[in-house]
């Protein structure tokens, strides 16, 4: 996937369609990889279950990714030109048709692109809505450390997406069940962090220092440092 600010363009290739198609197309590959990663299989016991559970837990992740770009895209912290802010909002609305179209070329019937994008409209407004709870939590358990100082906050709001997008994703796979399987959720996290962290990268141009450093945060987090 390499997608720059300049390839919004409205007129010339590559066109919204053409970026919304690649960023889908790389949602669908993380989530196959996450799935296929054995140590994510293991505790996620899918060799265990029937198909049908597989299909739901695989499409979880496939929806979180769609989602994850979508959020990014709408990010007010997203470091590009102000010009393009329209443009990134078409974009965004056109992901999930984009994602639709993918699986029609596969030959999906029209009764299974309805449930996807029905899948689609409600992780994302779960996802979204998520993130002011996500923020509240991440604010007071960082200021029982330490006064909170700009760059804390400015880190806040940058890992808030993923890490909401992470949880609701986590709660879904087990079912509303979570307690216990943290392992679990550091697999899902850190997968989704890294899709988080390379669709802004590649959307900002590769220039950003803080996402740098809250990527370094998040790899401490999961490994329980301080």
């Amino acid at each position: 996937m390499n997608v720059k600010p300049q390839d919004l363009a409205v007129d010339g290739p590559p066109g919204p369609q053409d970026v919304a198609a690649a960023l889908v197309e790389a949602a669908a590959h993380r989530a196959f990889e996450l799935f296929r990663n054995q140590a994510f299989r293991a505790e996620a016991a899918l060799d265990a279950l029937d198909q049908v559970e597989q299909d739901r837990i695989f499409n979880e992740l496939v929806a979180a990714c769609l989602v994850l770009i979508m959020l990014v895209l709408e990010a007010p912290d997203l470091r590009v030109p102000a010009g393009f802010r329209d443009r990134l909002t078409r974009l965004r609305e056109l992901v999930p048709t984009a994602y639709a179209d993918s699986l029609k070329a596969l030959g999906v019937e029209d009764e299974h692109l309805k449930v996807w994008d029905k899948l689609i409209a409600m992780r994302y407004e779960e996802y979204a809505r998520d993130r002011h709870d996500v923020r509240s939590a991440a604010m007071h358990l960082g200021s029982r450390e330490k006064p909170l100082d700009l760059d804390d906050l400015s880190r806040i709001r940058l890992l808030v997406p993923v890490q909401a997008v992470a949880i609701g994703c986590h709660h879904h796979i087990c079912r509303g069940d979570p307690d216990g399987r943290d392992e679990l959720f550091k697999l899902t996290l850190k997968a989704l962090a890294g899709f988080y962290v390379d669709v802004r990268l590649r959307l900002e141009g590769g220039k950003i220092t803080l996402l740098t450093r809250a990527r370094r945060f998040l790899r401490r987090m999961m490994a329980g440092e301080r």
